[in-house]
């Protein structure tokens, strides 16, 4: 018949503590690689944006209702930002 430890766990099974202590070495070693990796630096970029204002939200977003913005033209214009900015 099988025999159990204090915790419930068959005997000679690892502690748990050593499973945590796996998982916290291989997230160590992910964040240090990270910025070596496109999505990386794409995270990084993003981590850089300024806060979002409510206000110009809220302004675009009655401009839009009223047909007063230029949809296409513009969302194309920060398309073209946005792709440059994370190609240089």
């Amino acid at each position: 018949m099988a025999s159990f430890d204090s915790n419930n766990r068959f005997e000679g099974q690892p502690a748990n503590e050593n499973l945590v202590a796996e998982q916290d070495l291989l997230m160590e070693q992910i964040l240090e690689n990270i910025n070596t990796t496109p999505i990386g630096q794409v995270l990084k970029k993003i981590a850089t944006l300024p806060e979002v204002r409510k206000e110009k939200v809220l302004d675009l977003r009655q401009r839009l209702s009223h047909g007063e913005y230029q949809l296409n033209e513009r969302l194309d214009a920060a398309l073209d930002k946005v792709l440059e900015d994370l190609t240089t």
